[in-house]
């Protein structure tokens, strides 16, 4: 008889970006497993992560997951119920520690495209577009990537549109751009596990493994080389308590799955 899995890809990568946000910081969160994640991460080890969405809702507790940024639930025990001009001021200004975002490609420096694939101009695909993306990569000290679909259709050597940047060309080309200094690119969380950027080239760097994956299928995908040190960590699988948090926060399976 074979046994059934304990959890899924989705709860995996939630509790493995919950993992990254600290007690007491900031965090800028979109739709889908961004809240899911720092939803988990204020009720386990963060209680004091102040949640951020787009729509104007600072620091709320959220009861149950909401459908978007703007439902009614993102304001819910809020410190603020203010405005989209707000939050992005406060990213401006330095006050938003973490932003979380997708990407359609992404290329060896963290720079992410979700405008277009093939030319501008008579494209293949006409993507969703910025919205907030480049403000949160440009303005947040630290950007981390959600990308459940790593290939080599997605981690790319070149992009057809560099939506939000990352490093840019490599080391000092942000600050040379005009974006404020130490922001960036910090994680990018994909199916196959977790990178980093290497401080002194600012390439895609391997820093963790999920249960199962091996070093050679982060590799075959990718287009481009990933640096893989000779010992690499294992994400850690969820525990039971973290997987009835996350049922109980995401309890009709929007996000997570049944």
């Amino acid at each position: 008889m074979i046994e059934e899995p304990r959890y899924n890809l989705t709860e995996l990568l939630a509790c493995v970006a919950a993992g990254l946000l600290e007690d007491g910081c900031s965090a800028f969160v979109g739709t889908g497993l961004p809240i899911v994640a720092g939803m988990l991460a204020q009720r386990t080890h963060a209680p004091g992560l102040l949640i951020i969405f787009e729509a104007g809702g600072i620091g709320p507790h959220v009861p149950v997951l909401p459908i978007s940024v703007g439902d009614s639930r993102t304001y819910y025990k809020a410190s603020a119920a203010s405005s989209m001009h707000d939050v992005m001021s406060a990213s401006q200004a330095g006050y938003v520690d973490y932003g979380f975002l997708g990407g359609a490609a992404m290329d060896c420096y963290g720079n992410v495209n979700t405008t277009v694939i093939g030319d501008w101009s008579h494209p293949k695909t006409r993507l969703p577009g910025s919205g907030g993306g480049n403000d949160v990569g440009s303005l947040c000290w630290r950007t981390i990537y959600l990308m459940r679909q790593q290939s080599t259709r997605t981690f790319v050597n070149k992009l057809d549109f560099v939506t939000t940047p990352g490093y840019l060309t490599g080391p000092g080309a942000r600050e040379r751009a005009g974006l404020p200094a130490g922001t960036g690119p910090y994680r990018v969380i994909t199916q196959l596990g977790v990178y980093d950027f290497n401080e002194a080239t600012k390439r895609l760097h391997l820093l963790v493994l999920h249960p199962g994956v091996t070093a050679q299928q982060v590799q075959e995908a990718s287009e481009f080389e990933i640096f893989i040190p000779d010992r690499v960590a294992v994400s850690p699988e969820p525990t039971v308590e973290q997987l009835r948090i996350l049922r109980e926060i995401d309890p009709r399976g929007m996000v997570i799955g049944k």
